[in-house]
C-alpha cells in the first residue's frame, strides 16, 4: 500500500471516526483504557449476543493512530463471529509486531503496516484494539 493512501486511510477515520459514541444500554460489556505515556483515553464498548459481534462503540480523548485504528478495527469486526473477529485482531497485532500476518484479511487495516517501525506508536495503535481483544474475552462470560 502506497504511503499516501495509508495517510488518506487513517486520517479519514481519525476525522470521521466510525463507531465512536456510547451507548447506554446495559446489554453492552465495556472497558476503558488509557496510556501512562500520551493522551490517549478511550472508552469501547462492545454487544454480543449469539456469538456474533454485534456492535462496536468507543468514545474518549485520543491521537490520530488511536482513533483511526480503533475506528477500522471496530467496522470490520461487527457481523462477525467471536473467533473470526478475535483473528482480525491476532493478525493486526502481528503486524504491528512485525511478525507474518494476513495481508488479504487486515485490508484498511494495513494503513498500520509500518507502525512496528515506530515502537512509541504501537501503544497508540492497540489501546482500542486491546479493549475489543478483553471484550471478546468477557463476552464469553
Amino acid at each position: 500500500m502506497q504511503d499516501d493512501i495509508k495517510r488518506a486511510i487513517i486520517m479519514d477515520h481519525y476525522q470521521n471516526p466510525r463507531n465512536k459514541g456510547l451507548i447506554d444500554d446495559e446489554r453492552y460489556l465495556q472497558v476503558h483504557n488509557a496510556s501512562q505515556s500520551c493522551i490517549d483515553d478511550i472508552k469501547v464498548q462492545m454487544l454480543v449476543e449469539n456469538d456474533i459481534v454485534k456492535d462496536v462503540r468507543f468514545d474518549g480523548v485520543g491521537c490520530t493512530i488511536c482513533f483511526a485504528s480503533t475506528s477500522i478495527i471496530s467496522s470490520m469486526i461487527i457481523g462477525l463471529k467471536r473467533d473470526e473477529a478475535k483473528e482480525i485482531i491476532r493478525q493486526y497485532y502481528a503486524m504491528v509486531n512485525d511478525e507474518e500476518y494476513d495481508e488479504d484479511l487486515l485490508e484498511e487495516a494495513n494503513a498500520f503496516e509500518t507502525l512496528s517501525k515506530q515502537a512509541n506508536r504501537i501503544k497508540c495503535g492497540t489501546i482500542g484494539i486491546n479493549a475489543m481483544s478483553e471484550l471478546l474475552e468477557k463476552s464469553y462470560e
